[in-house]
């Protein structure tokens, strides 16, 4: 049987995330008091060092929690390591950055920077130390569940393959297929601490979901697509019986206009930061082999419309000519020396600015795909028509939370996920995360990987096959 789970304890891994955030945020607005109190001549803040300090240290605490919890700073234990320690970084680099100005502002004058640069460098050591320490206790506290995966498709077995890179957290013992009948797969799952559900019909998925329910055992479902789509719905109470309302209409006319007023706000301060880093690209692409900067490519956007979206051209000229329109691989020839660059750190997509601008694309959104592929995907996946209810974007829930290489069936649940949980917040959370995911190499893990993954799956499900084949003859020869 398998071990009775503390649920107690279970709950106060949110506890010891929030102290050590608590204590790292109480540490770092210290050191900002001393590093501004020190590195400041008194004659610049006259009205701030009495009271006054105390609302510069509130102004400072409050940006570091806001910041950090947008960019999943303070999820000690659930994300790797290093991307936590990148989330703090990029965070505590913004929280500094703003500050500094601020407190030009109250100078009334340019001040010197050296002092920021001071304590940003030892909050980045700060950060390290919390990270890491949080992390080994969490690991030493929260062992990783023994874990069942019940599914259906044999393409879901995937999923377990993706959940072996995080040993750490989740450790995927058996996988079941569902054809092995109810009663034989909850008699499995009760030898476990969690079970997986992935890829198996409605009636069996409900039934399994209320029976670890009842014996409270934790379960981890992959959503179909109806799950999502009533995730966005509307609770309306004028009954005593619970109805859920969907619209099925994507973002309303005021979720529209605010989002295009900040599309537009946004890309204009964004195109003069970025103007400097656009032309040295330009300028570096041009030198390399003389051909054009740009690269044109018609996409789909709101309502199936195409438009031309902008790159900066990575691959040779005429990339297409001769292979056709295919997905970019691992060290794939066509790409060039500056390519390779610019597709590592998603810097190829700045022209699109130019998009978000003319009103052809969001700032956040589905990506826009080709009108080839999409055609395609669609001959499989219907629904996948549904990422058209909002404007493409140039970042996005499947940008952030997926990779290159993410299934089309995974990147619609994820873009749906965003359409039906949409709102301002929300695009703002996503817009600070991508500043992350631009560092994260696997984020942009190619196609290679993808196929590595699914050598596995078939390896899994041969070893499967056998084992079942063994386990009858065993039952066959004693009867």
């Amino acid at each position: 049987m398998r071990k009775k789970i503390d649920t107690g304890f279970e709950d106060t891994k949110g506890l010891l995330r929030g102290v050590s955030g608590f204590l790292e945020v109480l540490l770092l607005t210290v050191m900002y008091y001393i590093v501004w109190r020190v590195g400041y001549d008194d004659g610049l803040f006259p009205n701030y060092f009495h009271k006054g300090k105390y609302v510069l240290m509130g102004v400072y605490a409050l940006l570091l929690i806001l910041i950090l919890q947008n960019f999943d700073g303070f999820l000690f234990g659930r994300l790797r390591k290093t991307d936590v320690v990148l989330a703090q970084w990029i965070a505590i680099l913004l929280v500094n950055f703003v500050i500094y100005w601020q407190l030009c502002l109250i100078a009334n004058q340019l001040i010197s920077v050296v002092p920021i640069l001071i304590l940003f460098a030892g909050d980045m050591l700060v950060a390290l130390f919390f990270v890491i320490a949080t992390t080994a206790v969490y690991h030493h506290f929260y062992a990783p569940h023994s874990m069942i995966m019940v599914f259906g498709g044999e393409n879901s077995v995937v999923l377990k393959i993706k959940m072996d890179a995080r040993q750490d957290k989740y450790l995927v013992k058996k996988l079941i297929s569902v054809e092995e009948g109810f009663e034989k797969i909850c008699s499995e799952i009760l030898k476990f601490d969690a079970a997986i559900l992935t890829d198996i019909p409605a009636q069996i998925r409900n039934d399994l979901l209320k029976f670890c329910y009842r014996n409270r055992i934790r379960v981890y479902i992959a959503p179909k697509i109806s799950d999502i789509i009533l995730r966005g719905g509307e609770e309306i109470n004028l009954f005593d019986t619970p109805l859920l309302r969907v619209k099925g209409v994507g973002l309303t006319l005021t979720q529209r206009i605010v989002k295009r007023s900040l599309d537009i706000i946004l890309s204009v301060i964004a195109m003069v930061i970025a103007l400097p880093i656009m032309l040295v690209i330009a300028a570096a692409i041009k030198l390399e082999d003389g051909g054009p900067v740009f690269y044109k490519q018609k996409r789909l956007t709101l309502n199936g419309r195409e438009f031309n979206i902008l790159k900066f051209r990575s691959m040779i000229v005429d990339a297409e000519k001769y292979a056709g329109a295919v997905l970019a691989e691992d060290n794939d020839p066509r790409i060039t020396k500056i390519g390779k660059l610019i597709r590592a750190t998603r810097l190829d997509e700045l022209p699109q600015i130019l998009n978000i601008l003319k009103g052809d694309m969001s700032i956040v959104g589905p990506r826009p795909e080709r009108k080839c592929f999409a055609d395609e995907f669609s001959k499989e996946i219907p629904e996948f028509e549904y990422r058209l209810k909002v404007k493409g974007g140039l970042t996005g829930y499947a940008q952030i939370y997926g990779k290159y290489n993410t299934s089309a069936y995974d990147k619609l649940r994820l873009d749906l996920m965003y359409i039906e949980s949409y709102s301002i917040v929300l695009d703002i959370k996503l817009m600070l995360l991508t500043l992350r995911i631009m560092f994260s190499k696997d984020s942009t893990e190619g196609i290679d990987k993808a196929r590595e993954r699914e050598k596995r799956r078939d390896e899994l499900i041969h070893e499967m096959n056998n084992d079942r084949d063994a386990s009858a003859t065993s039952v066959g020869s004693k009867d």
